[in-house]
């Protein structure tokens, strides 16, 4: 057990024959008592400084486990939100491909319907376009015919007697 402050200074030293000076070394036990009590205090302090600091490191070691801890999660996380972002991102492309070969197949269906109608068009224009010429032909061969002097003589002979009856 170590000695205290108390124990130095009730220390009584048997005397002998010229021994040491009683006073000197009363002095010298006085200044190792105050030694002693500052050695004491300061390793009180410094053990209580040690304590706080433990406690401040076991808390701070607590603060990086749940720091940690909390990276791992965000991390985690952050993994499971890209994975279902290209997860989404490959379903919308797949739907937008199927939407784009959806309208480019209506689309040439619909240029395969006018272009059909477009011929028929050509086809019936031809048709109105050759049936039309053959009228014009007929009527403009009517027109170099004999026949219309003769109808233009009976109609004039026709309105003289008309006017000749009135």
């Amino acid at each position: 057990m170590p000695l205290t402050p108390l124990d130095i200074h009730n220390k009584e030293f048997t005397r002998g024959f010229r021994g040491y000076d009683e006073d000197e070394v009363n002095e010298f036990l006085d200044q190792i008592i105050k030694d002693y009590e500052m050695v004491i205090r300061e390793k009180k302090e410094l053990y209580d400084r040690v304590q706080e600091l433990e406690d401040k490191l076991t808390h701070f070691s607590n603060i990086e486990t749940t720091l940690n801890k909390s990276i791992l999660v965000a991390q985690e996380t952050a993994e499971d939100v890209k994975r279902n972002a290209d997860k989404e991102a490959k379903l919308i492309i797949k739907e937008s491909e199927k939407n784009a070969d959806r309208i480019v197949n209506e689309a040439l269906g619909k240029s395969r319907k006018v272009a059909l109608e477009i011929e028929e068009l050509k086809k019936q224009a031809s048709v109105y376009r050759t049936r039309f010429r053959m009228l014009l032909e007929a009527q403009l061969e009517m027109l170099h015919t004999d026949d219309w002097d003769d109808l233009s003589q009976s109609r004039e002979e026709e309105e003289e007697e008309t006017y000749e009856n009135i």
